[in-house]
Formats: structure tokens, C-alpha cells, sequence
């Protein structure tokens, strides 16, 4: 029987609106891993708080860029004074705060800038929660995202670059800037190469079935390189989903604006759909309330919790 996650380690499992946020901690201090998506800060400070019970928060740590991920983090860092740390080739990124590079105004999100304190670059190593780390590249879903590897319990801090079922957007095949599809299966054939017993990922309660999760990804992965169109139709389902989390109802003509004006939305439709923003909203629509995360009131579609 495989053992317990150590108790150093506590999981803040979020709705899909905001990552999980991952606390681990040493003695009188702890490391915060991700802090969630920018209206969701203000909980993920009380969340926070309530778990350090009189601790100090020294560090957060992002896994990578995305909204969701790195939201929270001017509102961490305000209300506990801990240091920021990024993947290395989000640094310069952050400094500018390019938020076309972010996928803010790309994809309709937000987020509230902050200052990067360190950088941390594949193969290097930290010590949180008592246990030693070691940052792994784990291209695909964003090009400079890094999984957290503590290789004595065979523990992963996977981000989105792999869930229980999958894994997050491929955005650079959607967008045209780059073949995410490639790098998500060189990330999947390094994961495959680490002896895993707890997966801790980004979205999702916390896994130890880590053989069936690659088998999924993969079987996502050799779908989509049959059908391109299904990488599309992935991201404009998954983005808008996000996109009603965060507004909670939309009018009919507020989703074809959305679906007309976003660039995500508007880039994918000319790649890949050639659909009127009315066919792309009606069948955006339709998904989310047939997969349980929306319903119908009139004319007006209400987000359904996660």
C-alpha cells in the first residue's frame, strides 16, 4: 500500500476557475506552490492563512504563466511579504508585463502584476516541506512551465502539463506560434521516465494512479495529432468555460461578442471552424451545459460550479 503524502505537505484543491494551490512546510515557515486566478485572490489569502496557523509564508512558486496559476500572486505577496519565485523565461515577460506573451488579453483573463524576486531553470533543485525538489521542463500547455519532482517519495507537482484525465491547452497549435503538440510528448516520454506514487496537479484532487494518467494523455495526445481541429475545439471549449466561470452569466449576444472580439477565440474559428460567431456560440454553448458545467435560464447561460 502506498503511503500517505507527507504531512508537510497540505493541498488547497480549487475549483477549476483557480489552480490548486500546494503549502509545504518547514517548521515555522512554509513554500507556497501557485496562488490561482486574480477574483479568486482574495479567498486564496484566507486560505492560506488559515493553513500557515501562525506560520510565516518565506516563497511562492509558480509552475508556469497562465492566469490561473500566477493570478494571486500580487495579493500573496502583499498580504505575507514572501519572495516570488518564476521559471526563468517567464522573468522577462513578468518585468514587462507583456500581456499578450501572458495570454491575458489573448485569451480574455486577467491578472494583477507583480515583481519576481528569483527565477528557477530546469535542473535546479529547492528544499520545501522538508523534502528536496528538482525542477523538471515540462513544455507543451506553456513553453516554460516546470514540474516539482522529489524523487525519495515519488512525489510530482505536475501543474497543468498532466491531470488525471489529461492535461492542460495546447495553445501554441491553436494560436499557430509554435507545435505544442510536439513538446507536450517529449514532456509525457520525460514523465514516463519518473517513478511516481502521488501526483499533485494543478486542477483535480490529488492521484497515485499515475500509469492510467500517461495512458489517458497519451490517448489524448494521438487524438489530436489525428485531428488538429480537435486541439481547437479543446481550447475554445476549455477557454470559454473559464470565461463564464469568471462572469457566472452571459447573454446570448454577450457570448457571440465574446466569441467574436477574443482573440483566442476569434484566431481558432479563422484556423480551424469558418463558423458565423452565432454556429460557434451555439455550439459552445451546448457543450458546456451537455458536459454538466452550464445550463440555461432563457436566454442567459449560467456557469455551473466545477
Amino acid at each position: 500500500m502506498t503511503a500517505p503524502l507527507p504531512e508537510s505537505i497540505q493541498v488547497l484543491e480549487r475549483g477549476w476557475l483557480s489552480s490548486n494551490s500546494v503549502l509545504l512546510f518547514d517548521g515555522e515557515t512554509a513554500t507556497l506552490v501557485d496562488s490561482g486566478y486574480v477574483t479568486e485572490a482574495d479567498e486564496t489569502v484566507a486560505l492560506v492563512n488559515a493553513a500557515l496557523r501562525g506560520r510565516t509564508l518565506t516563497r511562492l512558486i509558480n509552475t508556469h504563466s497562465h492566469s490561473d496559476h500566477i493570478g494571486g500572486n500580487a495579493a500573496v505577496q502583499r498580504a505575507f511579504g514572501c519572495r516570488i519565485t518564476v521559471p526563468e523565461a517567464l522573468a522577462p515577460i513578468v518585468a514587462r508585463w507583456d500581456r499578450t506573451a501572458l495570454l491575458l488579453d489573448v485569451a480574455g483573463q486577467n491578472a494583477e502584476p507583480f515583481s519576481v524576486d528569483e527565477t528557477i531553470a530546469p535542473g535546479d533543485t529547492f528544499v520545501a516541506g522538508g523534502l528536496r525538489w528538482e525542477a523538471i521542463a515540462a513544455p507543451g500547455h506553456d513553453a516554460a512551465a516546470l514540474v516539482f519532482y522529489n524523487r525519495e517519495h515519488g512525489i510530482l507537482l505536475s501543474g497543468d502539463a498532466l491531470w488525471a484525465d489529461g492535461f492542460g491547452i495546447l495553445f501554441g497549435n491553436v494560436l499557430g506560434g509554435y507545435d505544442a503538440l510536439s513538446d507536450a510528448r517529449k514532456t509525457l516520454q520525460t514523465l514516463a521516465s519518473l517513478t511516481v506514487q502521488w501526483v499533485i496537479p494543478g486542477h483535480g484532487a490529488p492521484f497515485q494512479d499515475y500509469a492510467g494518467a500517461l495512458e489517458r494523455a497519451w490517448g489524448r495526445l494521438t487524438a489530436f495529432a489525428e485531428a488538429p481541429e480537435r486541439i481547437a475545439r479543446n481550447a475554445v471549449r476549455a477557454c470559454f468555460a473559464f470565461y463564464l466561470l469568471e462572469h457566472q452569466r452571459l447573454s446570448r449576444d454577450a457570448i457571440c461578442r465574446a466569441l467574436a472580439t477574443i482573440p483566442l477565440f476569434v484566431q481558432a474559428n479563422d484556423r480551424f471552424f469558418h463558423q458565423p460567431p452565432e454556429a460557434l456560440a451555439e455550439w459552445v454553448a451546448s457543450a458546456l451545459v451537455a458536459a454538466g458545467r452550464a445550463r440555461w435560464e432563457g436566454d442567459t447561460l449560467v456557469a455551473h460550479p466545477a
